[in-house]
């Protein structure tokens, strides 16, 4: 968490992280609260009471570190699932079990609302055209405080494919992958390239998260593809430059509209050194 308070949680609003707390299990947020008055009123959830005080430990620490909205899902399923079996109680008694149809009713309605507005089903054009409503809800400003025109789970996924592509061509450009090593920045980009590329040969890793645990580093690196973040673009053509006899900018992310754009594909060939014994040393650092 302190990490993350450096590197990515310093524009976080605690009334923003209250408001999402609601708006994500909008369609059924009234089983919540029937949940957490369950913990209390109905007898036999009496020893399960230590899930709901984990509940109000854990989100007073991520409203304390001022963490994002949806570092507390997991948080949710448990509490659901007791509010659901307390519901059903509830509406077994007298006039009360009339309300069962609008049990069921409340969550399709709510779901109507949200579909428009919280789910990717308008075009990234369309969003940047029409952006009012999600303005209002504030939906178009990312975690460095600024807004753009996308909001920003989406424009995170912009370029997925597109980077896959364009890493797929760079591999057929050199022919026997087998002393290939592909490296991403960051997770997001290796994920992507690993579910999206339709070439196999070579498995993409990173330093970044438990990527840095998979480099295959039993065989000898003679070649690297390596996709780096646009502002790393000049840093990686100096070290390029410095370990390989070769570096070609080979390609670019260019959907402006993507989180992703300029992100850049380098390929590194004819090393200086020994690639292994350097990557091996690198993943050292980063793990230290």
């Amino acid at each position: 968490m302190k990490e993350l308070q450096e590197t990515q949680l310093e524009n976080v609003d605690i009334a923003d992280f209250i408001k999402e707390q609601i708006l994500f299990f909008l369609g059924c947020f009234f089983v919540l609260i029937i949940g957490f008055i369950g913990f209390w009123k109905y007898k036999p959830f009496k020893e399960y009471r230590v899930f709901f005080w984990a509940f109000v430990f854990t989100i007073a620490i991520f409203i304390f570190f001022k963490a994002k909205a949806y570092y507390a899902l997991g948080l949710y399923p448990i509490v659901i699932a007791f509010g659901a079996v307390y519901t059903e109680v509830l509406l077994q008694k007298k006039w009360q079990k009339y309300l069962k149809p609008f049990a069921v009713l409340i969550p399709l309605l709510l779901f109507i609302p949200m579909y428009q507005l919280a789910f990717p089903n308008m075009s990234p054009m369309h969003i940047k055209n029409h952006p009012e409503r999600y303005q209002k809800l504030g939906m178009l400003e990312w975690e460095d405080g600024e807004e753009h025109d996308l909001p920003q789970d989406f424009a995170d996924m912009l370029g997925w494919e597109e980077l896959a592509q364009k890493t797929d061509k760079a591999l057929n450009t050199i022919g026997n992958t087998e002393n290939t090593l592909m490296v991403c920045d960051n997770y997001g980009q290796a994920g992507a390239v690993n579910f999206y590329s339709k070439n196999k040969s070579v498995n993409v890793v990173s330093f970044n998260a438990d990527y840095i645990n998979w480099f295959p580093l039993e065989k000898k690196i003679e070649t690297i593809i390596w996709v780096k973040e646009a502002q790393n673009k000049a840093e990686t053509i100096e070290l390029g430059k410095k370990i390989f006899k070769n570096t070609v900018v080979f390609d670019s992310i260019e959907n402006k509209l993507a989180r992703e754009y300029g992100t850049t594909i380098f390929i590194l060939k004819n090393p200086k050194k020994d690639i292994n014994a350097l990557l091996k040393k690198w993943i050292a650092e980063s793990k230290k």
